[in-house]
């Protein structure tokens, strides 16, 4: 007996479709570009989840120098000094207490660059 695909065939043509929702032009409506689109976009989302913590750290570092430099150091001289004083705080929270808690960041940076 030949095998009938379509109510499979149809859910699996739907679920692309609906994930493409949101594109432009023919990707939303032929499932041949749609399928493309919405495999290159997974493709880039795989792949961008991983550049976001590259970029994130980036940025730490970069607001983390800013505010080194304020208090007469630079980035690399207060790292150390934060190991060699075994003060354990990541890249994350030093920027965060740059930004948001600068009197504490201070305190942190007096006590690593003695």
């Amino acid at each position: 007996m030949r095998v009938k695909r379509s109510v499979t065939a149809r859910a699996r043509h739907n679920k692309i479709l609906k994930a493409a929702k949101g594109m432009q032009h023919n990707r939303t409506r032929s499932f041949r570009l749609a399928k493309q689109g919405v495999t290159r976009a997974l493709e880039y989302a795989y792949r961008d989840r991983r550049n976001r913590k590259r970029d994130l750290r980036g940025l730490w570092i970069t607001r983390i120098n800013a505010a080194a430099r304020a208090e007469g150091t630079t980035y690399g001289k207060l790292i150390a000094g934060l190991k060699a004083a075994k003060i354990e705080l990541d890249r994350k929270v030093l920027a965060e207490l740059a930004v948001s808690e600068p009197a504490a960041f201070k305190a942190i940076a007096k006590n690593a660059v003695k």
